[in-house]
């Protein structure tokens, strides 16, 4: 079952950063990399369809269940995600604040919803076929390929964080640059202007 996990975590982490992509391209009119990491995946996508894979078994007959269910599993990622990439990263990848009924921004009852059916339809009509092609990978091989794509990733992550992590220490020196210039700058007005009322 791990196996399929991993299978299923890069699958679908390639479908949604190109989902993501796509809806970027059609609101901007541009191609915008709209995931954290360098390469074309979203993490949070193959995580999110990865566990409700492992944890849909049970319940996989009974849609009520599997819908409330993802939509908790899914909500609960999007919301420790969006708010440690936040608090760390000082970026929001990801902003409901125009939605209503929404938490911070990180998410909101419409996307939830949303996703809720939207894992049902996965687990419903994509997972027959998916675990189909990845039955068709000879063992061996989708060990050796997995152990290389989880490689690239690891990789990638370390690289974004560190260049993420520099470029905030940037934006802070700048910002506090900024604060002095401001200081020094209303010293300066209040120097100039104490000197006219004097003269006058």
């Amino acid at each position: 079952m791990f196996y399929h996990f991993v299978w299923y975590f890069f699958i679908f982490a390639f479908i949604g950063w190109c989902a993501e992509v796509g809806y970027a391209a059609v609101v901007t009119k541009k191609f915008v990399n709209r995931g954290f990491l360098l390469g074309p995946y979203c993490p949070i996508y193959g995580f999110g369809i990865g566990l409700i894979y492992l944890l849909s078994v049970p319940f996989e007959k009974n849609l009520l269940v599997l819908w409330l269910g993802s939509i908790v599993v899914t909500s609960g990622i999007e919301l420790i995600t969006g708010f440690a990439m936040d608090k760390l990263f000082h970026n929001k990848w990801w902003d409901y604040s125009d939605f209503p009924l929404n938490i911070g921004g990180y998410i909101c009852l419409p996307f939830s919803l949303l996703w809720g059916f939207a894992c049902v339809a996965v687990v419903k009509l994509i997972f027959p076929l998916t675990n189909g092609l990845i039955d068709l990978i000879p063992y061996p091989v989708g060990i050796i390929l997995a152990s290389i794509l989880s490689a690239l990733l690891l990789s990638d992550a370390v690289i974004s964080v560190i260049t993420a992590l520099g470029l905030n220490k940037k934006l802070e020196r700048m910002d506090r640059l900024a604060k002095k210039l401001e200081v020094q700058a209303q010293k300066f007005t209040d120097t100039v202007t104490r000197a006219v009322q004097n003269a006058a």
